[in-house]
């Protein structure tokens, strides 16, 4: 059962899978992925604008000498009581002054025109403009986060790591390897693992307001481990190529030490396509030590199927054709799950 090449036999079973033996060899022609960043140089090269007011902000103005302008509350109060909130229409309301238009202006553009319109009643005013309430721009999250409340964009810029520090990554479900970035109609597909391992990417990407991060479950990501192991069941990673074929039979409690075969270790790959292309086979012998360092650098991929056979097969296409049907019912399944929920 060794060895490379299509297994010839019944055509309905052994002439659709190619049967691979995992050997130090197979491993070095296919390498671990190596994580890259790859990010569009328009994210990179975003840089944010000085921060312009919006509906919904809150102004505090301290025109220095002159308390009953500044705080109309009275001194006593918080100085959010005493904010000036940016109306619907993007005006607000300032004594003396009236109604100023200030959406779409610069904390500076506010502040030279009060004083300007201030003039007019008193001698030289000293006027200073902060926002104290930020409310109008928000990034929007969704997904396996902890947090997906929006963040609000302040007059200091806000990048993606700030934004995924805050929001808390849910780790054990999140999909790691597939963020998206939706910003003016355009997605942007990231791996986070990639990023953060890659010269720290992550911070030199500034998010601008209308921004949106979704970050999927990790649910359609799985490989379903099935035979002689102590729980049969799915397995989730959280990125791509970062689950090797040793820690995926380790989550379900290792082999069966009374009903395993030992050297009856699969991985079959494929078998929700049959009509296309065969199904590979890989095949580990874990009967020694040595057989789980193999295991260990096998990386598995998503919708892969684990089988651990039963002690005493010995017939191969007896055993693939128990094997295909129940491994293809499962990948087909994960399939249709997935397309559903997509």
């Amino acid at each position: 059962m060794s060895g490379k090449g299509l297994v010839r036999g019944t055509p309905s079973d052994s002439s659709q899978v190619q049967l691979v033996t995992i050997t130090p060899q197979l491993l070095a022609e296919n390498p671990t992925p190596v994580l890259t960043a790859t990010v569009p140089q328009e994210l990179l090269s975003y840089q944010p604008t000085p921060y312009r007011i919006g509906p919904g902000d809150s102004l505090y103005i301290t025109v220095w000498d002159h308390p009953e302008l500044t705080s109309p509350a009275g001194t006593q109060q918080q100085t959010a009581a005493n904010g000036r909130l940016v109306r619907s229409d993007g005006t607000l309301f300032y004594p003396y002054v009236g109604g100023i238009k200030v959406a779409g202006m610069t904390i500076e553009q506010v502040r030279q025109t009060i004083a300007e319109k201030l003039a007019k009643f008193v001698e030289r005013p000293q006027v200073d403009v902060s926002i104290v309430g930020y409310n109008s721009q928000h990034v929007l999250l969704q997904g396996a986060f902890m947090k997906t409340d929006p963040l609000s964009i302040t007059s200091v810029p806000l990048t993606l790591a700030q934004a995924l520090g805050t929001a808390t990554i849910n780790a054990d479900q999140a999909n790691m390897s597939d963020l998206v970035l939706s910003r003016d109609g355009q997605n942007y597909h990231l791996d986070l693992a990639a990023l953060y391992d890659s010269r720290g990417l992550a911070k030199d990407i500034y998010l601008k307001p209308g921004d949106r991060l979704m970050l999927p479950y990790n649910d359609s990501e799985e490989v379903y481990v099935m035979g002689e192991v102590m729980r049969p069941q799915a397995v989730t990673f959280r990125t791509l190529s970062s689950i090797s074929l040793t820690q995926a039979l380790g989550r379900v409690g290792g082999l069966n030490p009374v009903t395993s075969n030992g050297r009856a270790v699969y991985v079959i790959r494929g078998a929700n396509n049959l009509k296309n292309t065969p199904a590979k086979v890989f095949q580990l012998d874990a009967r020694s030590p040595a057989a789980f360092a193999l295991g260990d650098d096998f990386r598995l991929k998503p919708g892969d199927v684990v089988f651990v056979g039963a002690a005493g097969i010995t017939r191969w296409n007896r055993f693939l054709s128990q094997l295909l049907p129940s491994a293809t019912l499962v990948s087909s399944a994960a399939a249709a799950n997935y397309s559903a929920n997509h």
